[in-house]
């Protein structure tokens, strides 16, 4: 992985998520799914200007979606749980102007 902008595709705002932000100051991205740990945690600290203590990583398995007769399936994907350390400030997705 080279660029940046590849490994983290973009930030997950969910409920979970946002609990997890709150609480742990974690925060939840979608990556690449070659992507690694040290990868993840170079990026994340590159784009945001932040300190990372902990990546965890989990496979998320596409969904099997039917349009009528038809079956899809949507594709396999990486999330990755990005803990902040101590005293870090939060990323902030939606900063008012």
């Amino acid at each position: 992985m080279k660029n940046l902008y590849e490994v983290v595709r973009r930030p997950l705002i969910t409920e979970k998520s946002s609990a997890l932000k709150d609480a742990q100051a974690t925060v939840a991205f979608e990556v690449h799914r070659d992507a690694t740990k040290p990868e993840i945690k170079s990026a994340i600290e590159k784009l945001f200007s932040v300190k990372v203590a902990d990546v965890r990583v989990a496979n998320m398995h596409g969904k099997v979606k039917r349009q009528g007769r038809f079956v899809g399936r949507r594709p396999d994907w990486k999330k990755a749980y990005v803990v902040l350390k101590k005293g870090e400030k939060m990323i902030e997705f939606f900063e008012q102007a």
